[in-house]
């Protein structure tokens, strides 16, 4: 039974994306690329327009979530106030 709910989330997600992608034609909704990004902190690969971005120093970081970004910049401030 959790296999068919998982089953029936996982078509509705797919068909909901595909209604979401405007200017393709529905046929060519399976051939969009899509660019993946790496969160720098747990290192999970996450689709850039999802992603939480965050700029620091110049360079533009994705994360998958706020908890792996905000764990990034105290991270950092930790690392700066020991220098």
């Amino acid at each position: 039974m959790l296999r068919q709910v998982v089953g029936w989330l996982l078509r509705k997600a797919e068909l909901s994306s595909q209604h979401d992608l405007t200017g393709v034609a529905q046929g060519d909704a399976s051939r969009v690329a899509r660019r993946l990004v790496r969160d720098p902190v747990c290192g999970v690969h996450v689709d850039e327009t999802l992603s939480i971005p965050y700029r620091d120093e110049g360079e533009l970081l994705h994360f998958c979530s706020i908890a792996c970004r905000d764990a990034y910049v105290s991270s950092t401030k930790k690392f700066v106030a020991n220098a």
